[in-house]
């Protein structure tokens, strides 16, 4: 029976062991450093041995890492990095269940953060993620809407921006309303054609399953059956917020996505994002989550330069 100071954890597959570890153990190094663990393989298994605690973190963090690797086929520093961070944060790291889009591509949450998110998404009508950038807001979001019209649960998917320059200085740009109004869009897009093949979305799109949509053009409108989300909600103002979850239909479900460090409105507007969050709180129906930094999911970079800014 092992010491309190030493503990074994099964080896799932030579193979997915050779991913752990990474190529000249470059990854073991990495986790017996950030840990204060020392970890060495004896047949099927990986013996750790360190403080009780450590071994702990240790253990989980290489069962996660086994069960990553051998789903994914790989495993990505980025992952790795996150997932070591998680243990140490005391978080769990996610093995959640994915949410599956078109082409038999499944979106998996990263962080444990995330996860709890998604869970959120499948369980209330409206929700509101605040968080900063990097932290997959919008992408989940998205993903989750292009699940549900995959499984018809909704007729139609409909994501809004605030245009925030929707002013003087759009005129100095080129084209047509459409061209104007698309740079503001693209990230919408973006995360789109991510997800669903670029026929199926333009066929979607021509047979209006799937809106992409400034804000101002969400006035007047009922939305039934429809995945709704508004994106970069913390450049709303509190008019333009309530104008927008009243659009909320029968059969609908509303996300409400912002990060309320990057508000660009005047300094005379109050950010919707930010009232809502204060004046909806009470209401238990309505889902509140706030991510951090520990769910970015950009490159690893970004995590520093978000906590440099902050």
């Amino acid at each position: 029976m092992a010491s309190p100071s030493e503990t074994s954890v099964a080896v799932i597959d030579s193979k997915v062991l050779l991913q752990v570890f990474g190529s000249s153990d470059e990854n073991l190094r990495k986790i017996r450093q950030a840990l204060d663990v020392k970890v060495i393989t004896d047949g099927n298994k990986i013996i750790l041995r360190g403080t009780e605690e450590n071994i702990r973190r240790g253990s989980h963090l290489l069962e996660q890492l086994q069960r990553l690797a051998q789903r994914s086929g790989s495993l990505a520093v980025e992952d790795l990095q996150r997932a070591i961070s998680e243990v140490q944060h005391g978080q769990t790291v996610s093995n959640a269940k994915p949410l599956e889009v078109f082409n038999g591509k499944q979106i998996r949450p990263k962080t444990a953060g995330q996860a709890r998110y998604v869970e959120m998404l499948r369980k209330r009508e409206i929700v509101f993620c605040i968080g900063p950038a990097g932290t997959g807001k919008t992408y989940l979001a998205v993903a989750k809407a292009v699940e549900a019209l995959k499984t018809d649960i909704v007729r139609k998917i409909v994501l809004v921006r605030p245009a925030v320059e929707a002013g003087e200085s759009l005129g100095f740009l080129p084209g047509d309303l459409h061209a104007k109004i698309n740079p503001y869009l693209r990230p919408l897009f973006d995360a789109l054609a991510d997800m669903i093949e670029r026929d199926v979305l333009k066929r979607s799109m021509d047979e209006d399953r799937i809106e992409v949509i400034p804000l101002a053009y969400m006035r007047g409108r009922t939305l039934n059956n429809a995945a709704i989300i508004l994106d970069e909600a913390q450049n709303t103002t509190v008019s333009q917020m309530k104008m927008f979850l009243t659009r909320m239909g029968e059969s609908s479900t509303i996300t409400v996505c912002g990060d309320a460090t990057q508000i660009d409105l005047p300094e005379n507007k109050r950010s919707g994002l930010i009232d809502a969050q204060h004046r909806l709180k009470h209401i238990g129906d309505i889902g509140m989550i706030q991510l951090d930094r520990s769910d970015i999911v950009r490159h690893p970079l970004v995590q520093q330069i978000v906590n440099a800014y902050e």
